[in-house]
C-alpha cells in the first residue's frame, strides 16, 4: 500500500482551530473530514442562569468580527419571548447598525483574506506592495463599517449599547454627519470593488446548492424574515429545531447541521444573494447586471462578488436610513418580563444565526440555544471539497493543496475568534 500526504501547518486566512483531511484511493476521493478540534467555549452553558438582560453582551463575545449579529439575535429571541415589538426609527437603527458590521467584516474578507488566493499572494501585506492602492481602499472601506458600529453601538468590538428593547442610548441626526460622508465615499469605492472582483480568476465549481436565507417580503434581510430556501422551506424562525437537525461527529468540536430528510445546505451571501437578489438596491443590481452576475450564482468561488455586492448595497442602505433619521424620544421601548421560550434568527455576515432561550418567570435564562453559521455551512464544505478534489485529482499536489485551502476559504468560516491555524493533509491511498 503506497501514501502520501499533504499538509499546511498554518493556513493565517481563517479563524479559529482546525485541520482537513482528504484520503485518495486508487485515484477516487474516498474520504473527506472538516475538522474543528479547538475547545468548546461552552457559552450555552454559562447563559444558564444569567439575567436575560445580559444575553447580549455576554453573546457579543462570541466573536470580535460579528458581535452585533449574536446581539440581534438575543434581542429577537428575548423580546419574541416577551412579545415585544420594535418598530420605527429604533427598528432603523437596528439595521443601520447592522450594515456596519456588513460592511467590515466583508471587506476585511474580500481584500485581507480571500483576495491574496486569487492573485497568487501569501497575504494582504505581499498583495499591498503590489497592488497598495486596492489594498488601501479595502481597509478605508473597512474603517468605514468600523466607525458606523462605534458610533452606534458604543465601541467597534464587543459593543456594549444594544439592549432588549432598542439601544441604551441613540446618536444625534448630526453625530452621522462624518460617518455619513464616509459611506458616501465607500459606497463608491464599493462599486469600484464589485467590478474587481469580476475580474478574478475563478475556479470551475458549480454546485446545485439548496440555499437557505431569511427571506423578507419588503428588504433585503438583515434581522428579520421567514426561512426559506431555494428548493421550497418556507418556515417561520420559531419552527428552525422542527427542520433543522444538529449531528456530532467524533472529529469536530462544532456540531454539523443538516435539513431533515435534505443533508448539506448552505448558508451565507451566494444564499441570500440568491434567494432575495430582487430586493437589493438599483445601484447593487446594476453593478450585478454590468459584470453579468445575476442569480443563479452557484460557484462558491465567486461567493466575493456576492460579498461585495453587499457591501455596496450595506453601504446605499446605511446612508438611507441615516438620511431619514429622526430620533425618536426615547432609545428604546417598555416592556414587562415573563416566563416563555424565545427565537430569533438574523443574517450574520457568513450566514444565518439562530437563538434560542427559555426565560424563567425570575428572568433568569433556564436554557439556551446558539447555531452559528459555520457550523451550518461545515458539511456543505465537506460536500465541496470532495467535488471539487474529484475534478481536479490531475493537479500537482501542490496546487491542489493551495486551492483546497482557497476553498475553505471561500466560506469565511469563523471557527473561532482566537487562534489562526488549519493543517491540511491529502493522503493517497492505493490498493
Amino acid at each position: 500500500m503506497k501514501s502520501s500526504s499533504i499538509k499546511v501547518d498554518y493556513l493565517a486566512r481563517v479563524e479559529g482551530e482546525g485541520s482537513l483531511l482528504v484520503k485518495m484511493r486508487n485515484g477516487l476521493v474516498d474520504d473527506v473530514k472538516f475538522k474543528i478540534f479547538e475547545p468548546p467555549r461552552f457559552f450555552e452553558a454559562f447563559l444558564r442562569g444569567r439575567k436575560y438582560s445580559e444575553a447580549p453582551d455576554i453573546t457579543a463575545r462570541i466573536c470580535g468580527i460579528c458581535p452585533i449579529a449574536y446581539q440581534m439575535s438575543s434581542v429577537h429571541a428575548m423580546e419574541n419571548a416577551f412579545g415585544v415589538k420594535v418598530e420605527g426609527q429604533i427598528r432603523e437603527m437596528r439595521r443601520l447598525l447592522y450594515c456596519g458590521e456588513w460592511i467590515e467584516s466583508h471587506a476585511l474578507h474580500i481584500y485581507m483574506l480571500h483576495a491574496p488566493d486569487f492573485l497568487g499572494y501569501e497575504d494582504a501585506i505581499q498583495l499591498a506592495k503590489d497592488h497598495a492602492e486596492t489594498v488601501q481602499r479595502g481597509l478605508r472601506i473597512k474603517k468605514t463599517g468600523n466607525d458606523l458600529v462605534a458610533l452606534l453601538a458604543g465601541r467597534e468590538i464587543h459593543p456594549i449599547n444594544v439592549k432588549v428593547g432598542g439601544f441604551y442610548k441613540l446618536p444625534s441626526k448630526e453625530d452621522f454627519t462624518e460617518v455619513l460622508a464616509k459611506l458616501k465615499q465607500a459606497r463608491d469605492e464599493s462599486y469600484e470593488t464589485v467590478l474587481w472582483t469580476a475580474t478574478l480568476p475563478f475556479p470551475a465549481l458549480d454546485h446545485d446548492y439548496e440555499f437557505v436565507s431569511l427571506s423578507h417580503p419588503t428588504e433585503y434581510p438583515m434581522n428579520e424574515g421567514r426561512l426559506v430556501s431555494s428548493n421550497g422551506l418556507d418556515i417561520d424562525v420559531r419552527e428552525y429545531e422542527l427542520m433543522f437537525h444538529e449531528t456530532h461527529v467524533p472529529y469536530s468540536n462544532a456540531l454539523q447541521s443538516t435539513l431533515k430528510g435534505r443533508e448539506s445546505y448552505l448558508v451565507g451571501p451566494l444564499a441570500r444573494y440568491n434567494i432575495n437578489f430582487d430586493k437589493l438596491s438599483p445601484l447593487a443590481k446594476k453593478a450585478a447586471e454590468e459584470i453579468h452576475a445575476k442569480p443563479p450564482l452557484k460557484n462558491q468561488f465567486k461567493s466575493i462578488i456576492a460579498r461585495a455586492i453587499e457591501v455596496l448595497f450595506a453601504c446605499e442602505e446605511a446612508i438611507r436610513i441615516i438620511e431619514n433619521y429622526e430620533p425618536p424620544e426615547k432609545p428604546d421601548i417598555e416592556y414587562e418580563v415573563g416566563p416563555g421560550f424565545g427565537f430569533g434568527c438574523t443574517e450574520a455576515p457568513r450566514g444565518i444565526l439562530y437563538h434560542r432561550y427559555l426565560v424563567g418567570e425570575n428572568g433568569l435564562i433556564r436554557d439556551a440555544k446558539i447555531v452559528p453559521p459555520t457550523a451550518q455551512n461545515q458539511k456543505m464544505i465537506e460536500t465541496d471539497l470532495r467535488e471539487f478534489v474529484k475534478a481536479n485529482g490531475s493537479l500537482s499536489k501542490q496546487d491542489l493543496t493551495l486551492r483546497c485551502e482557497q476553498l475553505v476559504r471561500n466560506f469565511d468560516p469563523c471557527i473561532s475568534c482566537a487562534t489562526h491555524f488549519l493543517s491540511l493533509e491529502v493522503e493517497e491511498i492505493t490498493s
